[in-house]
């Protein structure tokens, strides 16, 4: 069997949750059960020119097309490679004045498809275009509006000369947009620049605690294997962050993607306890005091996210500082009220190189996620990744190169070897290692040339904070 091909899946209808994926076949962790290039896909609309329209890089400097002035690409490749996809839209866009929004150009992307191809089964896809569950019938009063003026701009858009549709078409493939519009991330991961519709990613389930995740490397998904997998096992995903009460969990699926999470760990509330932890032992506080801290939290990281917008970062140091003055006599260490405040003051003090005091709290956070998440958790390896890194930056090479590596062996198998921000690793697990044996050699030989290499620095610096958490699974508006 190829590794990635579709041999290895079958779609079964799975009980009270219409279609779902089974493995055919065993899988360890690491293993890419599939990889699937997108049906059709695009650039979000701020991001239309610093991204390649083909393979979603960040490029310094990008191509842009003759004829449209809108699409832009990597260099001649990427820009033969894509013609297909933007013969139409270019000349639609041309006509039309002015490009439309994302939601319009990747509808008349799939439009166009399967005016070339045909509604029916694509080559390598369990299902068609067609048989994706659209949830319609489910939106409420302001989805129905959006919908209605996506239509409506689509039609203006769509090229008279075009394959004509009929409204109900239309509107199912502006659901299937909203319901399964898989998020695209930059190479190394960490930003989110596009959306995608997969058709076999779509048929695997939600499950808050899954088997699998799923990484855009290369220009395709892979749907990755994070425990052992035997024949017959359905295939899950988690479409929403495990960091939150079961609750709010099962509030934010309902609301997004209209079902009921009965998954093990939402039907027994597990972990629930850790998340809303508090102080243990002689002093430990009433529940009119946790309450009252938690409200205090709520409303600081209000505070947070405005000064954050403006660019603030002093101040939501000095926000994040007394908030943990009145978190830390009360909520448990793995709450997520304090983990949440922990994440946010060592990013922004890491990026204000004020990197001793990021560390400690780096570490804090760290070791509160491990209990949380599930070991081979994306989201996890990339905050340990940071915390190694932040560790690094403060002089602490023990504890930094410990990290490095626990990161390391997270992203080996939510990520695989060959993803650019794995290799990144690599190079930093290299370098550390080297900078430990010269360490535990010679200490102060150590400081003396570790001062000289800072001047020349290999491990960069910390990207300015931005105010979206890791890119979600799936491309929804909240």
């Amino acid at each position: 069997m190829t590794k990635g091909g579709m041999e290895s899946v079958e779609v079964f209808t799975s009980e009270g949750k219409g279609r779902g994926l089974k493995a055919q076949k065993e899988f360890l962790p690491g293993d890419v059960i599939f990889a699937e290039p997108a049906y059709a896909a695009v650039v979000f609309d701020s991001l239309t020119h610093v991204i390649c329209h083909t393979c979603f890089k960040r490029q310094e400097r990008l191509h842009r097309c003759g004829q449209c002035k809108f699409a832009y690409y990597c260099d001649r490749t990427c820009q033969r490679a894509a013609w297909l996809n933007h013969k139409n839209e270019c000349s639609a866009i041309k006509k039309h004045g002015k490009a439309p929004t994302e939601n319009i150009r990747l509808a008349a992307r799939i439009m166009w498809k399967i005016e070339r191809e045909g509604s029916g089964l694509a080559e390598g896809c369990l299902v068609s275009i067609d048989d994706l569950q659209n949830h319609v019938d489910s939106f409420g009063e302001e989805e129905k509006k959006e919908l209605h003026a996506d239509v409506e701009s689509f039609l203006e858009f769509w090229p008279s000369q075009s394959q004509q549709f009929g409204m109900q078409f239309i509107s199912h493939i502006f659901g299937v947009i909203s319901c399964n519009g898989f998020t695209l991330s930059d190479q190394r991961g960490l930003q989110a620049v596009g959306v995608g519709i997969f058709p076999n990613l779509c048929q695997a389930n939600h499950d808050c605690w899954p088997n699998c995740t799923v990484i855009f490397n290369n220009g395709k998904i892979e749907l990755r294997a994070l425990s052992k997998i035997s024949p017959g096992d359905e295939l899950t995903v988690s479409y929403v962050d495990f960091l939150n009460v079961s609750e709010e969990r099962r509030k934010q699926l309902k609301k997004q993607y209209y079902f009921d999470c009965a998954c093990e760990h939402c039907k027994k509330q597990i972990k629930d306890d850790l998340m809303l932890a508090v102080k243990e032992g002689e002093n430990k506080p009433s529940a009119e005091m946790v309450k009252e801290v938690i409200q205090f939290s709520k409303d600081t990281l209000e505070k947070i996210n405005k000064a954050r917008m403006e660019g603030l970062y002093h101040e939501v140091v000095k926000l994040c500082r007394e908030c943990l003055k009145k978190q830390e006599p009360v909520l448990g260490d793995t709450n997520i009220y304090l983990l949440r405040i922990l994440s946010i003051a060592s990013e922004v003090l890491s990026y204000l190189q004020m990197f001793e005091e990021a560390a400690d709290y780096a570490k804090r956070m760290v070791d509160g996620y491990m209990k949380i998440y599930h070991p081979n958790n994306a989201q996890l390896g990339m905050a340990v990744m940071r915390a190694g890194v932040t560790h690094w930056h403060a002089g602490l090479i023990e504890a930094g190169h410990g990290l490095i590596c626990k990161a390391y062996a997270i992203l080996l198998i939510t990520h695989g070897p060959s993803h650019p921000i794995t290799k990144d690793l690599e190079v930093m697990r290299v370098q550390t290692e080297m900078e430990l044996r010269m360490f535990q050699q010679n200490e102060f030989m150590y400081y003396k040339m570790r001062e000289a290499a800072l001047k020349n620095q290999k491990i960069q610096v910390m990207p300015e904070p931005s105010n979206e958490t890791s890119p979600s699974l799936f491309h929804k508006k909240e």
